[in-house]
């Protein structure tokens, strides 16, 4: 079973197996989130333009930086290219703008946050057609975007690039044409969405991986309600295996959940603002999973997904767009 608490990149870089997720959370409790997240040990944090929060996360690591509380090189800060900007001239800037707000000369790694690419408005607000869906930019081209990634490693403001929700095949095309390797690929990654062909590929490529919404997402369902869109989501919590196993080890269906993803070789952001569970989210290290277990929890797989980006209507029209949702036949 895996007990180091990090995974180490293809350039060397070291990433923490746990970090925290930010995505839905106001200003007020992601600054209180973060606060608590750093005072119980994490140190590897999770944002990107798209969740609106980068600011309010710089102030937090200004005041921790300045109190010298933390050195820069104890932190592991990753943000993401914003599927509006998924183009090679909008890279640089973009890095830029979240570099500023979030009070830092690096992050640690940075990511092309989707294989898809969305237009906007000069307001900034998403450009919809006719029918009202999202405008998509079919021009998308995966290989000049990573150029534009590799010069930002060369300019030193970020130390690793990588990708977010790209499938086997987009990887395998990106591979094939980069000068600097994807260090993660970040997907959605639990029991229910195991997705192994895509994992063991990037393992096999020295590419790591990082699980999203490891435990579920109980905020997507009322981001999706909130879009029009209802569906029942399944409760990760509540899987009758996983709470076996939790009370065989004293430890909650969560920190199951997250034992069995480091065990598995991946990393996990689980999102909470919960002090109490911030610090039980990162407490996986004093117990270990039996392989039997490990194998009962990995039969579970029912390639449910729970983020289909079915919020962004119009989007599975666009030529990189990998996901089933309601919207694709």
């Amino acid at each position: 079973m895996v007990n180091t608490k990090f995974l180490t990149f293809n350039n060397g870089e070291k990433m923490p197996v746990i970090g925290i997720g930010t995505w839905q959370a106001s200003d007020e409790e992601i600054e209180t989130a973060i606060d608590a997240a750093l005072e119980a040990g994490y140190r590897h944090i999770d944002t990107a333009p798209v969740y609106g929060n980068e600011k309010a996360i710089g102030r937090v690591l200004k005041r921790w930086l300045d109190a010298g509380k933390v050195k820069r090189e104890e932190l592991f800060i990753v943000t993401k290219l914003p599927p509006i900007s998924n183009r090679p001239h909008e890279v640089e800037p973009t890095i830029k703008k979240s570099l500023e707000d979030l009070q830092l000369d690096y992050v640690d790694l940075y990511l092309v946050h989707t294989p898809f690419t969305i237009n906007i408005n000069e307001d900034g607000s998403f450009k919809l057609d006719k029918d009202g869906l999202m405008e998509v930019d079919v021009t998308t081209d995966h290989a000049a975007t990573w150029v534009a990634m590799e010069a930002l490693v060369e300019k030193g403001l970020t130390k690793s690039i990588g990708v977010s929700n790209f499938s086997k095949d987009q990887v395998a095309r990106l591979l094939k044409n980069c000068k600097i390797r994807p260090a993660n690929n970040q997907i959605e990654h639990h029991v229910y969405l195991q997705q192994r062909d895509l994992v063991d590929f990037c393992k096999s490529e020295n590419v790591t991986v990082t699980a999203y919404s490891p435990l579920g997402s109980k905020g997507i369902a009322k981001f999706n309600a909130d879009k029009g869109i209802v569906r029942d989501l399944p409760d990760l919590m509540d899987i009758p295996e996983v709470k076996e196993i939790a009370a065989t080890h004293g430890k909650t269906p969560a920190q199951v959940l997250l034992r069995w993803i480091i065990d598995t070789g991946v990393s996990a952001i689980p999102k909470s603002t919960n002090p109490a569970r911030l610090k039980q989210n990162l407490n996986l290290f004093d117990f270990e999973l039996t392989a039997e277990e490990v194998a009962k929890l990995s039969s579970l797989d029912k390639n449910i997904r729970i983020c289909d980006f079915a919020f962004f209507h119009g989007v599975e029209r666009h030529p990189e767009f990998t996901f089933k949702n309601q919207y694709t036949s």
